[in-house]
């Protein structure tokens, strides 16, 4: 089943600022590609839009930073660094991040298959990267990347990424993406995309033969 009906258990994105950066100036970059840290510095964050696992959620998945196994696709290299919101936004280390998605012709792995799923644990500057594929749609739902922080045993963060519409166009002209007539205007239709105000949508950029996405989440 590639339903969702859970709805976000947040509407609110809350934008932390560090030092004397503004609110408007982290509104202009959210979503760009996370700079990295320099040492002793606290980076501003996005407070992570909460959403509902869904339906596809099978549990951790396998610990992996190549999460393709084998599955065809246009490339994508994503970047997390994981940060503390009540710690003035620093990064966090050791933290379990997992990931899922479906692939491009809009299906989940189910069963034994682990196919676009897998966990990575933030180093100590609390990043951590996946090796995934852009992915398909389904549903009349836009095109999200689910992922799920857990800091500790006791508590998990769930929400979703988004990608630029125009960036959908063109990598859904490719193979093997194109076997399929794409949704017009995707994320325009999705109550959890305008939940999200833009705030959790990725800006990916070319890299050899493929993309490359970073983002700050911050959990609070």
């Amino acid at each position: 089943m590639n339903g969702e009906g859970t709805s976000p258990t947040s509407r609110r994105a809350l934008l932390l600022a560090a030092g004397s950066a503004s609110v408007a100036a982290l509104t202009a970059g959210c979503g760009s590609p996370a700079a990295a840290p320099s040492s002793g510095a606290t980076p501003g964050c996005v407070l992570a839009v909460k959403a509902g696992a869904g339906p596809n959620y099978a549990g951790p998945g396998r610990t992996r930073s190549d999460v393709t196994d084998g599955r065809e696709g246009v490339p994508l290299r994503l970047e997390l660094t994981v940060v503390r919101a009540s710690t003035g936004c620093r990064p966090l280390a050791g933290a379990a991040v997992d990931i899922w998605q479906a692939d491009a012709a809009g299906v989940y792995s189910e069963g034994r298959e682990t196919y676009l799923r897998g966990v990575q644990v933030t180093d100590a500057s609390g990043r951590c990267t996946f090796r995934t594929i852009v992915p398909g749609w389904y549903a009349g739902l836009a095109p999200h990347i689910h992922f799920k922080v857990r800091p500790d045993a006791h508590t998990e963060t769930t929400s979703q990424f988004f990608l630029p519409e125009e960036f959908l166009r063109e990598v859904y002209a490719r193979q093997p993406y194109a076997r399929r007539k794409p949704p017009r205007n995707p994320n325009a239709h999705d109550d959890r995309y305008r939940a999200a105000a833009g705030t959790m949508t990725l800006a990916p950029t070319a890299e050899s033969g493929g993309y490359h996405a970073a983002y700050t989440v911050g959990i609070a």
